[in-house]
């Protein structure tokens, strides 16, 4: 079942709320969440690096933790992966490896994003899977939210 636009709008407000929350506890505000196949919220999660002390507390790579672990498959064949920012490098690969069908997300990031801006692993022929991308999705609000992180610790 293809999961239609409007949900990816309504999932990207959820995403934006859980970014607020990692920018609230101090991290860079991204949020993500997962939905299954069948339109449901599997899981949402923010970045949590900061308060967990793990560079690997991607808002992405914890939905797709918490997701496997309740399904009890690190397939999640189906699912779409909603962020407010375009995933970098590792969490693109991760998305790959979990079979994710479709990747949604708000801001590019012009530094590190990997799923369009400097590489597009999602995408990349070489794998043995590949994602669908659909880019930009309430991209203004999350790049207001990053925005006024940045400007608040950046002299």
């Amino acid at each position: 079942m293809e999961v239609p636009p409007s949900d990816w709008h309504r999932a990207m407000g959820v995403a934006l709320d859980e970014a607020r929350l990692a920018g609230a506890a101090g991290d860079v505000p991204v949020g993500a969440v997962l939905i299954g196949p069948d339109g449901a919220m599997v899981a949402a999660g923010h970045n949590r690096r900061h308060q967990s002390g793990d560079v690997t507390a991607h808002a992405e790579m914890l939905v797709l933790s918490a997701a496997t672990k309740a399904a009890g498959d690190w397939r999640l064949d189906g699912h779409t992966l909603v962020v407010t920012l375009e995933p970098c490098p590792m969490c693109a690969m991760a998305a790959v490896w979990a079979r994710i069908e479709r990747i949604v997300f708000g801001a590019v990031d012009p530094k590190a994003g990997a799923a369009w801006s400097l590489y597009n692993i999602p995408q990349d022929a070489r794998l043995n899977h590949r994602c669908q991308l659909v880019a930009g999705v309430r991209a203004d609000e999350a790049a207001v939210l990053l925005e006024a992180f940045f400007a608040d610790r950046r002299p």
